[in-house]
């Protein structure tokens, strides 16, 4: 009960909700994807991420300085439907659409697309 419990207040926050369905949409992404995504400072990003991480939602990989975020593979049945959910549902809320042409712009500009 206590992982289900802690799985739920994972998405009681808007960025991290943000942060989610940016991932679900793109993949893996540093912080500073994520920063210029969500237009806010790294600390809070960071925050967020690391709060992602410990619920059981995130894994992470080093590249050389950046470290890079994506969905934990293996995820059990309740995350993959809370993953569809959110995606179904969160990626035509203006925030997210936002989200996603602001990040669409910053690696257009970076040459990643």
């Amino acid at each position: 009960m206590k992982k289900t419990v802690k799985l739920f207040k994972s998405l009681s926050d808007e960025t991290r909700v943000r942060i989610l369905v940016l991932l679900l949409e793109h993949g893996e992404l540093c912080i500073c994807d994520l920063m210029t995504a969500l237009d806010q400072p790294q600390s809070t990003v960071s925050r967020h991420v690391a709060y992602l991480k410990n619920s059981g939602w995130l894994q992470d990989r080093r590249g050389g300085v950046w470290m890079y975020y994506s969905l934990r593979s293996g995820l059990s049945a309740l995350f993959t439907e809370l993953s569809a959910l959110l995606r179904n549902r969160c990626t035509e809320l203006a925030e997210c659409a936002a989200d996603r042409e602001r990040l669409l712009a910053y690696k257009h500009e970076k040459n990643c697309i």
